[in-house]
């Protein structure tokens, strides 16, 4: 049996949002939710990241960290994998999480820090449909990491013809299909050779597939494991996101700035519902992750 497939699943407890797992490792650290949550300082971040390393196995199976507002936290997460070797990021999301934001680190905007990272080579977004991507928010996206040819946009369902007006058509790979994406990334990736950091956020996927607070994408449960299948033997280390749970910040200014984002507002029954899918569906994804592992890092 491959060694991966006995590395115990962890779960950053800061929402309560995931649910248990067999043989798992749960980190209580709902204390720094509310400082977390959405977005936080670059401090705050890397007093989290201390915690973290004190805290975690030195080799963790795949991490479960919540909601998609915590997605910057893959951020330490990646930092601790990327120091032992160097490695290509994989993020399967409905968005680019590339976005300009000047207060610290946004889930929206972690993309151009996981590229400063000395051990990150290039960064696969895969799965987009959000207008973030669009005309109306070109401005609004980092250019520098696409211009270098390290960031990769891999969407449906968006123009994005004024990539090509500012020279950009060779990192977005934009289709009419999720299917022709998926298998023109796997033909991409089949081309590569470093071990692969995986991040996963569950608004990537249908409606039909998974709830989610965030709007979502078009992707089916069936073609992300499919697509998580074609990294086999490269993974070294993952994350999962876009768990369901109510955010109830006590900053002002997340207030407003997650307003904009118009999250639909969910009854206490509804939330159950879907944290149950939720669950159903990571421990439907967690072998097909673990069976991907590299085995040197098992």
């Amino acid at each position: 049996m491959n060694s991966a497939l006995l590395m115990h699943p962890v779960v950053l407890d800061l929402d309560g949002s995931v649910g248990p797992f067999d043989h798992s490792i749960r980190l209580p650290l709902d204390d720094w939710a509310d400082q977390l949550r959405f977005a936080c300082s670059r401090g705050a971040l890397r007093g989290f990241a201390r915690e973290l390393a004190l805290k975690l196995p030195l080799n963790p199976g795949p991490v479960f960290m919540g909601s998609g507002d915590f997605h910057h936290l893959s951020l330490p997460l990646l930092e601790r994998a990327s120091t032992r070797t160097a490695v290509d990021v994989v993020v399967f999301d409905n968005h680019p999480d590339n976005m300009r934001f000047p207060f610290g680190v946004h889930c929206g905007s972690w993309v151009r820090r996981a590229l400063a990272l000395p051990g990150v080579r290039h960064v696969h977004v895969v799965g987009i449909t959000s207008a973030d991507i669009g005309l109306g928010h070109a401005w609004e996206n980092y250019l520098r990491p696409l211009y270098a040819g390290r960031l990769h946009y891999w969407s449906t369902g968006v123009d994005v013809r004024w990539a090509r007006w500012l020279g950009l058509a060779p990192v977005f790979h934009a289709f009419d299909h999720i299917e022709s994406l998926l298998q023109a990334f796997v033909a991409h990736m089949a081309d590569e050779r470093l071990p692969i950091y995986l991040s996963i956020d569950k608004d990537v996927l249908s409606i039909e597939d998974a709830r989610t607070n965030w709007d979502q994408g078009v992707m089916h449960e069936s073609q992300l494991i499919a697509a998580i299948q074609a990294l086999h033997g490269r993974l070294i280390g993952c994350d999962i996101t876009g768990e369901v749970s109510v955010a109830r910040y006590p900053q002002w200014w997340k207030r407003v700035l997650s307003s904009l984002d118009r999250q639909p507002a969910l009854s206490a029954a509804e939330i159950s519902d879907w944290q149950a899918d939720q669950q159903a569906l990571n421990r439907r994804l967690l072998p097909h992750i673990q069976a991907a592992w590299q085995p040197d890092s098992a």
